[in-house]
């Protein structure tokens, strides 16, 4: 459905001047310490980033509120739209438009955590409960707080979480960049925007023998025998084939795509290149 064109401060967020407006306004919220973690700097070993971007995520849902009376940022919790625990979207901000929040892990290499054994892609996504039923395509905005362990103010032998940077950018162009990716790869949806589904290797396998796919049902594990199964992986940042999102995952050092082809094809600006992790 379409929703409403609601009244917003500088126009749709679609608009350049508009996200440019909305980042100033959120930019206070950088170097802040979320000091509501404090970690032992002689504790930290034990902890893998993926594990500190967990329960950073969550707390820093919980009391963004509170910094943000603290800052004058104008940002209030949304009393969402989904009733479910996890409501789309997060905040409303003063000017009008709604925000969608997520947190994003910058590694410091002055603190030392427990390294996993491999790279392991941030799990910060898009689900498949944001999607064009419930998102306002003028009004909406994606939040993405970059944050690291630091020293804190008060005492150099405690670590808390610090924003170093962020950017918004229009949710209606990343999901639908990231419903693209799913369907030029051959996925589809199951329901009204209910289950994401890739290919599975038999279903590839059909294909390619053009023999008619099995569009009624769908699995979880190859195992199965479904011609489709769910996309566990579906709306992680690094797979949402906007190029504006790309390049800030890019200049935080984290892992994203190197090119994409919505709206069009596109390549990421030449300095990140030599570090783009794309996949398959």
């Amino acid at each position: 459905m379409r929703w409403p064109t609601l009244p917003t401060l500088w126009g749709s967020i679609r608009k350049p001047e508009a996200l440019k407006q909305l980042k100033a306004a959120l930019d206070p919220l950088i170097n802040r310490e979320i000091d509501n973690l404090r970690i032992p700097i002689d504790a930290a070993a034990a902890f893998e980033p993926s594990q500190i971007g967990t329960i950073v995520g969550t707390l820093t849902d919980a009391v963004l509120p509170h910094i943000a009376l603290k800052t004058g940022i104008g940002l209030t919790k949304a009393s969402g739209i989904l009733g479910d625990r996890e409501g789309y979207p997060d905040f409303v901000h003063r000017s009008g438009y709604r925000i969608e929040l997520k947190g994003l892990f910058k590694d410091n290499p002055a603190v030392k955590l427990k390294k996993p054994p491999t790279r392991r892609e941030p799990s910060a996504r898009l689900t498949q409960k944001v999607t064009t039923k419930n998102v306002r395509e003028t009004q909406d905005a994606l939040l993405i707080l970059v944050y690291q362990l630091d020293q804190t103010a008060s005492d150099k032998n405690i670590l808390s979480p610090r924003i170093v940077d962020l950017e918004v950018f229009p949710v209606i162009d990343c999901i639908l960049a990231r419903d693209h990716r799913l369907t030029s790869r051959g996925g589809r949806w199951f329901g009204d925007f209910e289950t994401p589904t890739v290919l599975s290797n038999a279903g590839k396998r059909k294909l390619a023998n053009g023999t008619k796919l099995n569009l009624a049902t769908y699995g979880r594990k190859e195992s199965e025998g479904h011609d489709f199964n769910e996309d566990t992986n579906f709306g992680k940042l690094k797979r949402i084939p906007y190029q504006p999102l790309q390049e800030f995952l890019a200049k935080n050092g984290t892992s994203f795509a190197g090119k994409g082809d919505y709206p069009k094809p596109w390549r990421i600006s030449p300095q990140y290149q030599g570090v783009a992790d794309d996949d398959d």
